[in-house]
């Protein structure tokens, strides 16, 4: 008989060792541990412990993944409400840059407005932002992750040097497809911001930003 035979068998007599159970000892196979031959018990217990391994890792993972977004979570909410607790419409610009580097750690932050009222048309916050830049934001429609390719909204910060990677965050009133204004986060690490990361949070926090500089239309 040949092997192609003895598998169409073993296929077709599913209960052919629940027959012959005493053969499942002599039954020798290949294992990858120790490049030995074991029993098919052996080996079925084997595989049963890699499977019972790689589960027991990936609820490490899924503990671990739960533990990081609970902490990202609660650092949003604590950076809401330094937005609800800003009394001057003219300061939430700033204090949305203060507090993101405040509870996120990130190394450089900028934000721009365009078409403010016209009682804060001066501030800094309103500067050397092109018509170019101004349609890039618009034509976001979520936040840009990855490396600065030399982006003008770049250069609004301390240090546009040391922007390896960037996000770029379009601000806008929901609904709209123009955004009033662009946030972006920088920092030195290219791998901080990059393209295949999740960007769930940066969305909420454009949603929020854009929220709370309202008050300043």
């Amino acid at each position: 008989m040949t092997e192609p035979e003895v598998l169409e068998y073993l296929c077709t007599h599913p209960d052919f060792f629940a027959r012959h159970a005493a053969l499942l000892g002599e039954v020798r196979v290949y294992s990858p541990h120790g490049g030995r031959a074991v029993s098919l018990q052996e080996r079925q217990a084997e595989i049963l412990r890699e499977k019972i391994r790689a589960l027991e890792y990936r609820q490490v993972d899924m503990i671990r993944y739960g533990n990081e977004n609970a902490m990202t979570a609660d650092k949003v909410q604590r950076w809401t409400l330094a937005m609800l607790q800003t009394s001057h419409a003219v300061d939430i610009p700033e204090r949305i840059v203060s507090e993101l580097k405040n509870h996120f750690s990130v190394p450089q932050i900028a934000i721009r407005l365009w078409n403010v009222r016209e009682e804060f048309a001066a501030a800094e916050f309103t500067q050397n932002v092109s018509e170019d830049t101004q349609a890039l934001a618009s034509s976001l429609m979520e936040s840009y992750c990855g490396a600065n390719a030399d982006y003008e909204a770049a250069r609004w910060l301390e240090k546009p040097d040391l922007a390896s990677s960037i996000a770029l965050l379009p601000l806008r009133q929901p609904g709209q497809a123009q955004a009033f204004g662009l946030l972006v986060l920088a920092s030195p690490d290219p791998q901080r911001f990059h393209a295949g990361m999740g960007t769930d949070f940066l969305e909420r926090i454009a949603a929020i930003a854009s929220a709370a500089l309202s008050r300043l239309f």
